[in-house]
């Protein structure tokens, strides 16, 4: 798995010198990308507005392009396979991201989450977890979820 990582990094991410450490940016993205599937899925239901969603949060989050954020998406899911749980996504998180971040992470699962219009009581049990898992506070949990509630319903 490391080499399959390895080989996507090395052809369609450079890195940039004022980005030393770009392998932790790496495992913040798949990290991210993994929790936001691992999100589309909770519901037992796929469908493809929460796939676009996803596609179009982890390019706009990451700037990648298209088959960088494809690639991506394939390599999370693979590590969604091989983990056993969201604490290696959710430490990453911890390890590498600030508060502002990890409520964008927040506001990403709760986009995932309002996608197709409903929100599935599973779907709201994972990002409440998420959130004390990141240690996100529950008033800003609460905010983010209103925040994206009502951007869907006026859209």
């Amino acid at each position: 798995m490391v080499s399959i990582v390895k080989q996507f990094f090395n052809k369609y991410v450079t890195s940039s010198p004022d980005t030393p450490d770009r392998a932790s940016d790496h495992s913040l993205q798949i990290a991210t990308a993994a929790l936001l599937i691992e999100m589309m899925r909770a519901d037992s239901k796929t469908s493809d507005e929460e796939r676009s969603t996803i596609a179009t949060a982890i390019q706009s989050k990451f700037k990648l392009t298209e088959a960088e954020t494809n690639a991506l998406l394939k390599l999370a899911e693979d590590e969604i396979w091989e983990s056993t749980g969201y604490y290696e996504f959710t430490s990453l998180i911890n390890k590498g991201f600030t508060y502002e971040q990890k409520l964008k992470v927040i506001e990403l699962l709760w986009e995932v989450a309002f996608a197709d219009r409903e929100l599935d009581k599973h779907e709201e049990y994972m990002v409440r977890k998420i959130a004390d898992l990141i240690y996100v506070e529950h008033k800003d949990f609460i905010d983010t979820k209103l925040k994206v509630r009502d951007k869907k319903l006026i859209s």
